[in-house]
């Protein structure tokens, strides 16, 4: 079992790239079911288990507590690791076969207006040292890029061409993809690097963003940052930089652009991943039948 899953880590991490938090969390699925079969059915080999262990594991997690959503990730591990097991030969019938997964109830995600973002970023039109300079062009390069959080996280130095104005990223599964930078925010880099030179310390120097002690940005970091500055304005529910991005796709979508040009913005694999973001633009698609077509008149 140990060498099974030391491949399979290695099966993720080199042939699907995933980054290490992903490999992770999918080990440690993996190692609670292998637990939970151990104790509820005296077994240590979990790769000959039948749907009724996993069943019961379903059930022990539903009585828990635990969301669907959750139990739906940890079984898509599993699928995985059933998966890569066939891939090797190493069993002939994945358990997982038949498995649905659990019901979950749909959240719409609400973007951002654009009178939100304009009265957040007017809140800081001139930015004053070093933490505003940097927190402005955070909020613009979600708004002006679509970038993610952890992909804003891991920006370095020379990912940015100002020559060009492009901005080198790297996506999931580390897919790189060249975004184009707006005037207004290749002014604003060129300020951000001046006021970042004046730092004393710093420990992560690739790393483009920094907080004022010269260290990388995190994850909550982040969070808080656009949580903090959005909820000045706005009484949506969640105010993230999931929604920042969100925003993004829904504004470019509702003043022309085409779907596979925001897919490849994103830096989606697929159309499926990016039609989610229509659902929000058919609101304003609405209003523009419903005020011009002659029927209505």
């Amino acid at each position: 079992m140990a060498n099974n899953l030391q491949s399979f880590r290695d099966y993720l991490q080199l042939e699907k790239k995933y980054s290490p938090h992903t490999v992770n969390a999918y080990l440690n699925d993996i190692s609670f079911f292998e637990s939970f079969n151990k104790n509820q059915f005296n077994e240590d080999n979990i790769e000959q288990v039948n749907y009724s262990q996993i069943r019961s594991w379903i059930v022990s997690l539903v009585d828990d507590n635990i969301s669907n959503v959750s139990v739906n990730r940890k079984i898509a591990s599993l699928k995985a690791f059933y998966k890569f097991l066939l891939k090797t030969k190493q069993i002939e019938v994945s358990p997982l076969l038949k498995h649905k997964a659990l019901k979950t109830p749909k959240t719409l995600q609400i973007p951002f207006s654009e009178k939100e973002v304009t009265a957040v970023l007017s809140q800081i039109q001139n930015p004053v040292g070093f933490e505003e300079t940097r927190n402005k062009l955070i909020i613009d390069l979600f708004y002006t890029t679509g970038i993610r959080r952890t992909e804003l996280i891991h920006l370095k130095i020379n990912n940015f061409n100002l020559l060009n104005s492009t901005i080198k990223v790297l996506g999931k599964r580390n897919k790189e993809r060249i975004l184009p930078v707006l005037p207004i925010v290749s002014q604003q880099l060129i300020l951000y690097l001046k006021e970042r030179a004046h730092l004393d310390n710093v420990r992560d120097n690739d790393f483009f963003f920094l907080t004022k002690k010269g260290l990388k940005l995190n994850d909550s970091f982040v969070y808080r940052l656009i949580n903090n500055y959005f909820s000045t304005v706005s009484e949506k529910v969640k105010k993230s930089p999931h929604i920042l991005r969100h925003t993004f796709a829904t504004h470019i979508l509702n003043n022309g652009a085409d779907l596979n040009s925001v897919k490849e913005l994103l830096g989606h694999s697929s159309l499926a991943s990016t039609q989610i973001y229509t659902n929000s633009s058919l609101t304003e698609l609405k209003k523009v039948y419903k005020d011009a077509h002659p029927r209505n008149q």
